[in-house]
């Protein structure tokens, strides 16, 4: 039988409307900054950051294009990484002389983030930024720098508005905090 996604819930960490509402200031700051541009791309970081770029995008007022690249790290469990990273979808426009920014659902080891930024350098974007709905700081290995940040959290394992537990749940509309007891005794 089919669980609900409550089985898993321990908490509502950020709430539909305090989601919405900051993504709509989020996309006010970017157009702001952006205001000059004619040229950005949003670059979003599959799977987990697709809701957020389509709520942003909404709220970007300056003429924008997207596309899309997917990146993997790998480690031993779900929330474990050894820092390898490999792209697994790369994006399919160019980046040179154009202003890229990344939007990604969430940060906390940087190593994903980081590979992606040093892979997309090299082919000469005129800028590039990193806008993220989540920032989980407490667990960054890797310095990297955020231009926009939706949310700081702490160390907590989320889901839902685009992250996924277990490849599902990405559909919900606030952030969750997982119930690990109840995801053990799942297991």
């Amino acid at each position: 039988m089919a669980q609900n996604y409550q089985t898993f819930l321990k908490e509502v960490l950020i709430d539909e409307n305090t989601l919405q509402a900051r993504i709509v200031e989020l996309g006010k700051q970017i157009s702001a900054d952006y205001a000059d541009c004619d040229d950005l791309l949003l670059l979003c970081i599959l799977k987990g950051g697709v809701m957020f770029l389509c709520d942003l995008a909404r709220h970007i007022e300056v003429p924008h294009a997207m596309d899309f690249m997917a990146a993997s790290s790998y480690g031993i469990g779900a929330r474990a990484t050894t820092g390898s990273v490999r792209i697994d979808m790369d994006i399919t426009v160019p980046v040179k002389d154009r202003h890229v920014l990344i939007v990604e659902d969430i940060i906390d080891s940087g190593y994903t983030l980081s590979f992606v930024m040093d892979t997309l350098k090299v082919r000469n974007p005129a800028s590039l930024k990193l806008c993220t709905l989540l920032n989980k700081a407490s667990r960054r290995e890797v310095d990297i720098m955020v231009d926009y940040v939706g949310f700081e959290i702490e160390n907590k394992f989320v889901f839902g508005y685009g992250l996924d537990l277990d490849e599902k749940y990405r559909n919900l509309p606030f952030i969750g905090v997982v119930d690990e007891d109840a995801l053990k005794n799942d297991a």
